[in-house]
């Protein structure tokens, strides 16, 4: 038997209809929930404030008490004594004041004073190091380190070790201007060292350093470079 149903009764065919009327309803629930807002009472009053008045304190303006100095002492009394003396009293020792005054007849003899400065006597062997007029060479310092540079032979022992530096020297220039007492006051090398004495021993006469105008033993420094190129 084939059973009949009226298109009334039939549900099915307006679900779609009822779901999305469902979705609508929720989704303006929804939308008037967040839009709703609620607006405050009027207040009646606030309150009331109360003002105290303060007072200002006054600070009284006090100055320091100025402090004067004491006064000075008063300066001494001076007394005078005086001694009195009679008029009886003798005196033995009595100055007796000659005329000095001098006429055509009278003869003034005066001495010159001379002062004779006793001079130092040194011994002839004393040597100088600071006189007056100092030894030098013909020419001067350029041409001594002139004479020094083209007699300088570079040992070659020092060549061959690769021996380089600088010698420093001290000699005496003796009253005649001629060279003495060479020695060796620092240096690299032995060789070196007499390399350079032999030089120096060479040095022709110097002009002689003088004291008060006198030719004296004055000490002479020198150095020698020996560089190899």
């Amino acid at each position: 038997m084939e059973v009949k149903k009226s298109q009334k009764a039939d549900l099915e065919g307006k679900r779609n209809t009822f779901l999305l009327f469902g979705l609508v309803v929720a989704l303006g629930s929804t939308l008037l929930a967040f839009e709703w807002t609620s607006k405050p009472g009027k207040a009646e009053s606030l309150g009331t404030i109360v003002t105290q008045e303060v007072e200002e304190e006054i600070i009284p303006i006090t100055r320091e008490q100025e402090v004067k100095p004491p006064p000075p002492p008063p300066p001494p009394k001076v007394i005078e004594v005086l001694n009195i003396v009679d008029d009886d009293v003798e005196i033995e020792d009595e100055m007796e004041i000659e005329d000095s005054e001098a006429d055509d007849e009278t003869i003034i003899n005066i001495q010159p004073v001379i002062e004779m400065e006793e001079e130092e006597e040194l011994p002839s062997d004393h040597i100088f190091t600071i006189v007056e007029e100092p030894a030098e060479f013909p020419g001067g310092t350029r041409a001594l380190y002139s004479f020094i540079n083209k007699s300088v032979r570079y040992p070659v022992i020092a060549q061959e070790n690769g021996i380089q530096g600088k010698v420093y020297v001290k000699f005496v220039v003796n009253e005649q201007g001629k060279v003495s007492g060479a020695e060796i006051l620092r240096g690299p090398d032995q060789s070196l060292n007499n390399e350079a004495l032999r030089v120096i021993n060479s040095l022709p006469d110097f002009k002689p350093g003088k004291q008060r105008g006198r030719p004296v033993k004055v000490f002479y420094n020198a150095q020698i470079s020996f560089q190899l190129q």
